[in-house]
């Protein structure tokens, strides 16, 4: 089964008001090419559950700056400074997760398991308006699990029924959403014919994938260009 489809083609499978999960730290490990895409795309009231909202005017904060974004869920949004202009604005939600725990809550999204307890944050804001409990003599918090409608991920290699290969810490949460989206969107950077990847080598196999498409822009010391 041959999944490689165009980006203009996977990118109207997102609709307005949806839950979309967007892989990369910072730049690294993100599928610019379908952002770019989407620049153009007629959506609003997005939910996004990404480690950070892009850089300023570069990744997610392009789409951030076009209002389409209704609330961010993550970890780190200080590399883009228009989170907290747009936050205090009153123009954005923001969710803010200790990284570990926001992995976590992924993975177990995608695992079927609807919460966890942890120690993180308890004491802290992140705390208020979550579930405590003890164990142990010890405090623990309720997170619940993080599923999406829509996950849009970037890999290294795919081959054409889906399976993909990552380079090095581009990896980073993208295996993760792959498993917690009814509609998975892989963007590689280079797709071979089944057979050529080592299955040692292949972390998402590709009964995850729903569709591939084939990077148009990539990030370079200069900045994201296109191909």
């Amino acid at each position: 089964m041959n999944k490689q489809k165009t980006i203009s083609a996977v990118v109207g499978n997102i609709k307005s008001g949806q839950t979309i999960m967007v892989g990369g730290f910072g730049l690294i490990g993100c599928p610019l090419s379908v952002i770019e895409y989407l620049k153009e795309h007629d959506v609003s009231e997005l939910t996004v559950i990404s480690n950070n909202v892009g850089e300023s005017g570069e990744g997610l904060g392009i789409l951030l700056r076009q209002g389409k974004f209704k609330k961010a869920i993550g970890s780190y949004f200080t590399s883009n400074r228009d989170v907290a202009k747009y936050y205090n604005a009153g123009e954005l939600e923001i969710e803010l997760l200790p990284q570990g725990t926001m992995s976590e809550a992924i993975r177990a999204g995608g695992a079927g398991i609807g919460g966890f307890y942890t120690k993180t944050a308890v004491g802290t804001d992140l705390a208020i308006g979550k579930e405590l409990k003890e164990i142990d003599g010890e405090k623990y918090l309720l997170q619940k699990s993080l599923k999406a409608d829509v996950a849009i991920i970037k890999a290294w290699k795919a081959d054409r029924m889906g399976n993909l290969v990552y380079y090095k810490t581009a990896r980073n949460f993208n295996p993760n959403m792959a498993t917690a989206a009814s509609y998975v969107i892989a963007e590689v950077d280079e797709i071979v014919e089944v057979g050529e990847l080592s299955p040692d080598d292949i972390v998402t196999p590709h009964l995850y994938v729903d569709a591939i498409v084939k990077s148009e822009w990539i990030l370079t010391k200069e900045g994201v260009k296109k191909v």
